[in-house]
């Protein structure tokens, strides 16, 4: 994948690149040879190729920035109710548990607002909105914290076995001192 589960660039890079471009478009007015502006703004010098053909066909104006390479599939009006939804639960949506899974948000966007989207593309407009991907802890309703917290720090120590030995040991796999 070209930019790692990103889904892109920031617009503060993507104004980097084009800061770039816009250099190297004043080093091909100044007739600079293209390996030259590739060593002089480090970039490849296929890049600065690129570049050139652009800046032959369409001046300056062709090497600005296009914006994002895509646009999000649902609007910020959308994802709100989305939120709405996911705020309802599971069960409200003809699910058998309370436990919302990418699979289950998939199927909840194709028939609340007819959009397919792939599970990393759900993942990554939840986290770009605060949700996290974290699991609700099982515990027992009769469970006793106090009995629990006590039990950690009286019974546990007890029957631990300590981390490392008390005497030097040896790393060797082939002394029997290692064992």
């Amino acid at each position: 994948m070209r930019y790692p589960q990103g889904g892109g660039l920031t617009a503060e890079r993507r104004t980097f690149r084009e800061h770039i471009r816009m250099q190297a478009a004043e080093l091909f007015a100044l007739g600079h040879d293209n390996a030259a502006i590739a060593k002089q703004l480090r970039v490849s010098v296929r890049s600065v190729q690129r570049w050139h053909q652009a800046w032959e066909h369409g001046g300056t104006p062709a090497l600005e920035s296009k914006g994002q390479a895509a646009r999000p599939k649902l609007s910020e009006a959308l994802f709100a109710v989305l939120e709405q939804e996911l705020a309802k639960g599971p069960v409200a949506h003809g699910w058998p548990d309370q436990t919302w899974t990418l699979a289950r948000i998939k199927t909840l966007i194709g028939r609340r607002f007819h959009k397919s989207m792939t599970l990393s593309a759900i993942a990554q407009m939840l986290h770009r909105h605060g949700f996290s991907h974290q699991v609700p802890a099982r515990r027992a309703i009769e469970r006793d914290e106090e009995a629990v917290t006590g039990w950690v720090k009286q019974t546990w120590p007890q029957v631990e076995t300590p981390w490392r030995r008390s005497g030097p040991g040896s790393a060797s796999k082939t002394k029997p001192a290692s064992r």
